[in-house]
């Protein structure tokens, strides 16, 4: 059975470009969610999912409008891979039922791992290069030590209030007692 999913990102997009190309290919069903490719979840793709059997093949009008991203494309259809569902593009003219269209589907994989591969290094070396040159990566710390001295000496003072404390140095009751027990 050939099921259909399209996607518009907003009310005022229109979906019947989609749908008519869809209807086009043959497809009897087809599923339509109006919301940003961003959000998780989308209540008419799950419902697709729960509906899908062996030997189905889900049909776009275009890739992007089933994943947010190439590895989430790539999740979506290795799912879809693994319930024994086809899955085909309309407008790039692939189709993972066919042995072509399942190399070049993984050549995307393949591509998408490659790139979050390189990121993962660069990250690490511009890490290693910054600390090299003394940075430390985190957050800034709130206090200094002499801040951090006075803090415990107010504290040690039980007449001054824990408010008083905070108001004074601007900072949480949760920063305070780590600083306490530091």
């Amino acid at each position: 059975m050939l099921i259909g999913y399209a996607r518009v990102s907003t009310q005022d997009q229109n979906l019947d470009l989609q749908i008519q190309a869809l209807k086009k290919e043959g497809c009897t069903k087809i599923f339509t969610d109006t919301v940003s490719g961003a959000k998780a979840e989308r209540k008419e793709l799950s419902k697709m999912y729960e509906q899908l059997r062996s030997k189905d093949t889900v049909v776009v009008w275009k890739l992007d409008r089933l994943g947010r991203s190439l590895k989430d494309l790539i999740s979506i259809v290795q799912s879809f891979d693994e319930l024994g569902v086809n899955f085909r593009s309309i407008t790039e003219n692939m189709d993972t039922g066919s042995s072509g269209g399942k190399l070049i589907f993984h050549i995307f994989g393949s591509i998408a791992e490659f790139e979050r591969d390189l990121i993962k290094e660069r990250t690490q070396a511009g890490l290693t290069a910054a600390r090299a040159r003394g940075r430390l990566g985190g957050r800034p710390k709130r206090l200094n030590q002499k801040q951090i001295a006075v803090i415990k000496t107010m504290h040690k003072d039980k007449t001054i209030p824990i408010k008083t404390i905070l108001d004074t140095f601007r900072v949480s009751k949760g920063t305070l007692y780590k600083v306490l027990k530091e």
